[in-house]
C-alpha cells in the first residue's frame, strides 16, 4: 500500500501556511530543527529538547493565560472568523438580500461591538431580573424564578439540558445538573490552600453587589458566599464528576419531588414546554436533596443575595464597562494571573460562538475546509481505526470475551471530520430587536426551545456537539463518536505536504487520543451504541483497574511548579486523558510502522539528519508545546481533567519503548521507566 499524504486545494493550502507562519520558525518545513534545542537530551527531558527554545521567544501575550500551539491556532481560527463577523455586519447597510443566518450573525456581532450603546444602557437591561430576586419572599418565590428563568435559556443553581439516555442512547432525555458555583471546584470553599481566592471571591461579590445598588452589599457578599458555600459542599469534586454514576440518574417528576418536596418538578417541566409526566435525569441525587433543604431552610436575604450576584455575573460580558472590569479583575487577574482583558473583538466572538457557533461554523469551513480536504482527512481517521483495532486484537491482558466486546464497540465508531454534514437551522430566529444584552438573551431562549424540542426525540448520531472552528477534538461516549473540527487539521498537527511522521505524530496521535478515550476509565463504561454498559469479565476489569492505577500513581508524583512543592498532578483526575495519550500515541506509531512498510525508502530515510521514528515523536511533543501562567496552573491542576503540557509529553513517551530505542537512550536517563514501572493498557 502506498504511503498516505493528504494534498490539500490551493486555498487552503495557502490557509495553513498562514496559520503556519503565525507558530513556526520555518513555515516552509514540517520540522525546523532551529528551534531544538541541542544543549538538551531528548532522552533526559524531551519536552526541553523540542520547545524550550521556542518557549523562551514567545512569552506568554498579556491578555493570554497560557501560549503554545493550540493557543496560537485559535487565535488564527479566530482571525477568519473576525472577517466573517466583520464582513457580515458591513453586509447589513439596510440591504434586505443577505442571506437570513448570515444577518443574525452580523446583527449580534455589530451589537457587541457597540461598546458606546453598551455603556449608555448600564444596567437597564438588567432590571427587569433584579426587581424580580428583590421580590422574593418566600421559598416557592424562589423556586418559581429558577424554573421560568432556566425555561428562558439562563440556568441559576443547575442547568437543565438534552443529553443521551445512558440505558438507551436512541433517545434524547432532559438533564438537570449542578451549575451553582463560581469558584472552580468545591475545595476553594473551605480548604485553607484556597483562602486567598476565597477573600477575593467575596470582595468581587461585594463590588458587583455594590454596583447594582444592593443594600449593605458586604452583608450581602456574606449571605450569598454562605449559602454558595453549603451548594458546594453537594456538589461532585472534579473526580467525581467525570464518572458516569454521578452524571445520570433518571427519575419521574414524582420520585424527583420526593427528592426535593421543596420544588415541584412537574411544573418546572411543564415551564421547560416538556409534559408534566417526562422522565428526566437528576444527578447527581445528593446535590438536588441540598439545593432543596437550602430552598427551605436558608433565610431569603442569602437567596436574594445569591441569586443577584450570579444573574449580574453572568451577564457582566453584556453590560457597560465598568461591569466587564470588575468580572476580568476576578475571573480573568486574580484567579488566572491574566495581565490585560482580550481585544473586544474576541471576547465578542466568544458571544457568537457561545450562542451561534454553527452558524459561524458554516462560514468558516466555506472560507478555510474543503470538501476534498475533509475526504482526505476522513481517510487518515481510517489508518488510525485500523491501527486501534490491531491493537485491541494483540492485547495480551485481555480475554477473547471482553476482546469480542471492545471490538464490537470498535466497530460501532461514528467518526466527525472537519464539519457536520447537515447544518442547523436557524429558522423564526430574529434578532432585530434591542441591544447587545437583549440579542444574547434572545438567543439563550432559542437554543434552550431549541435543545427542549429534541427531548424524547430519536437520537441524531449525525449531529456535531462541537464547532468546526473550534482547535480541539473530542470523543463522546454517549454517542461512541470521534469528532475533529477542521481548525485542528493543519499545522503543526497536520502539514498537507508533510512527510508520514510528522502527520502520524501530530494529527494521528489526536486521532489515537480521542479514539482511545471510548476505552478510557470512563469510556469504557459506555458500550458501542452510547449505553452506559458493563461489558467486562470481573478478571479483565481487575486487570484493566491495576494498570490505570499504576498509571494515575505515575502522574500523582509530578509536581510541575517547583514554588509549589505541595501541589501536585492529580492523577485519578487526570486519568481518562492519561490513557487516552498513551494509548493514542501507541496507535498512531503503529499506524506510522504500517505506511512506512509499505514504502521502504521513506522508512530508512533520514530528514534534517532524523530518522522517521524520531521525527514522529519530535512532532507528538511539538504538539503539547505550551507553558500557562503560575495562577492558571494552580486553577488547572485543582479542577481540569488534563495534565500540564509538560507532564503529558513526558509521562507519555517514558511508557514507551519504542521512544527509547528512536533516541538509543539508555536505562538511568531520565526518559526511561524501568522496566517494571512501564505502564501499557492500550
Amino acid at each position: 500500500m502506498p504511503c498516505f499524504r493528504l494534498r490539500f486545494p490551493a486555498a487552503l493550502a495557502l490557509a495553513l501556511l498562514t496559520a503556519a507562519s503565525a507558530w513556526a520558525g520555518d513555515a516552509s518545513r514540517p520540522l525546523d530543527p532551529s528551534e531544538l534545542d541541542r544543549t538538551a537530551s531528548p532522552c533526559m527531558d524531551l519536552d526541553r529538547f523540542v520547545n524550550a527554545r521556542w518557549l523562551a521567544a514567545h512569552p506568554i501575550p498579556p491578555d493570554e493565560v497560557r501560549w503554545g500551539v493550540f493557543d496560537q491556532l485559535t487565535l488564527a481560527s479566530l482571525g477568519v472568523q473576525h472577517d466573517i463577523a466583520e464582513d457580515a455586519a458591513r453586509a447589513l447597510g439596510g440591504r434586505e438580500d443577505i442571506e437570513p443566518t448570515r444577518r443574525q450573525l452580523g446583527l449580534l456581532y455589530r451589537a457587541g461591538m457597540d461598546s458606546a450603546a453598551i455603556d449608555r444602557a448600564g444596567l437597564a437591561p438588567m432590571q427587569p431580573m433584579l426587581r424580580a430576586i428583590d421580590a422574593l419572599k418566600r421559598p416557592q418565590d424562589v423556586a418559581h424564578l429558577i424554573t421560568h428563568t432556566l425555561a428562558s435559556g439562563q440556568p441559576l443553581v443547575f442547568s437543565f439540558d438534552v443529553q443521551g439516555d445512558y440505558r438507551d442512547a436512541r433517545r434524547q432525555i432532559g438533564a438537570a445538573a449542578p451549575a451553582a458555583l463560581g469558584l472552580p471546584n468545591r475545595d476553594y470553599y473551605t480548604d485553607a490552600r484556597y483562602a486567598d481566592e476565597r477573600a477575593a471571591y467575596r470582595t468581587y461579590m461585594a463590588r458587583v453587589l455594590k454596583m447594582a445598588g444592593t443594600p449593605d452589599p458586604s452583608r450581602a457578599a456574606d449571605d450569598a458566599l454562605a449559602l454558595e458555600t453549603a451548594l458546594a459542599q453537594a456538589t461532585p469534586s472534579p473526580v467525581q464528576a467525570r464518572q458516569p454514576a454521578n452524571q445520570f440518574h433518571a427519575v419521574r417528576p414524582a420520585q424527583a419531588d420526593r427528592l426535593t418536596p421543596h420544588f415541584a418538578w412537574g411544573t418546572f417541566l411543564t415551564a421547560q414546554g416538556l409534559p408534566a409526566d417526562s422522565e428526566f435525569s437528576l444527578a447527581p441525587p445528593a446535590f438536588f436533596a441540598a439545593f432543596d433543604h437550602q430552598l427551605a431552610t436558608a433565610p431569603m436575604a442569602q437567596w436574594r443575595a445569591y441569586l443577584r450576584f450570579h444573574a449580574l455575573d453572568a451577564a457582566a460580558p453584556y453590560l457597560a464597562q465598568p461591569w466587564q472590569d470588575a468580572a476580568f479583575d476576578f475571573h480573568g487577574h486574580t484567579l488566572t494571573g491574566q495581565d490585560q482583558p482580550k481585544p473586544r473583538w474576541q471576547q465578542v466572538l466568544g458571544t457568537v460562538n457561545a450562542q451561534m457557533g454553527e452558524a459561524m461554523g458554516r462560514l468558516y469551513v466555506a472560507r478555510t475546509f474543503s470538501p476534498a480536504a475533509k475526504q482526505r482527512a476522513q481517510v487518515l481517521v481510517t489508518r488510525l481505526l485500523a491501527a486501534l483495532q490491531a491493537r485491541i486484537q494483540a492485547l495480551d491482558w485481555m480475554s477473547d470475551t471482553t476482546k469480542a466486546r471492545a471490538l464490537a464497540k470498535w466497530r460501532a465508531f461514528l467518526p466527525k471530520v472537519g464539519y457536520p454534514d447537515h447544518w442547523r437551522d436557524w429558522t423564526g430566529l430574529d434578532l432585530r430587536a434591542g441591544g447587545y444584552y437583549d440579542k444574547v438573551r434572545a438567543l439563550q431562549r432559542y437554543n434552550h426551545r431549541d435543545a427542549m424540542a429534541r427531548i424524547g426525540k430519536p437520537t441524531d448520531r449525525t449531529r456535531w456537539s462541537v464547532l468546526p472552528q473550534t482547535v480541539d477534538a473530542f470523543y463522546r461516549a454517549e454517542d461512541n463518536s470521534i469528532t475533529f473540527p477542521a481548525a485542528i487539521l493543519q499545522p503543526p498537527f497536520f502539514f498537507a505536504d508533510g512527510d508520514d511522521a510528522i502527520n502520524y505524530g501530530g494529527i494521528g496521535a489526536a486521532i489515537g487520543h480521542e479514539a482511545t478515550h471510548a476505552f478510557d476509565d470512563a469510556g469504557r463504561q459506555f458500550d458501542g451504541q452510547g449505553n452506559q454498559a458493563d461489558w467486562w469479565t470481573p478478571e479483565d476489569n481487575a486487570r484493566f483497574n491495576t494498570r490505570a492505577d499504576a498509571l494515575a500513581r505515575q502522574f500523582d508524583a509530578y509536581v510541575p511548579l517547583p514554588d509549589h512543592p505541595d501541589v501536585h498532578v492529580n492523577g485519578r483526575l487526570t486519568l481518562g486523558e492519561n490513557i487516552a495519550d498513551l494509548g493514542g500515541l501507541h496507535v498512531a506509531y503503529d499506524a506510522l510502522q504500517a505506511a512506512l512498510k509499505a514504502n521502504p525508502a521513506e522508512a530508512a530515510s533520514r530528514i534534517d539528519g532524523y530518522t522517521q521514528d524520531q521525527r514522529f515523536f519530535l512532532a507528538f511533543a511539538r504538539i503539547w508545546r505550551g507553558r500557562m501562567r503560575e495562577a492558571q496552573t494552580l486553577v488547572y491542576l485543582a479542577s481540569n481533567p488534563h495534565a500540564p503540557p509538560h507532564e503529558r509529553i513526558l509521562g507519555t513517551v517514558g511508557n514507551m519503548s519504542a521512544f527509547a530505542r528512536a533516541f538509543s537512550c539508555k536505562a538511568g536517563d531520565a526518559m526511561v521507566r524501568p522496566a517494571g514501572e512501564v505502564v501499557r493498557i492500550w
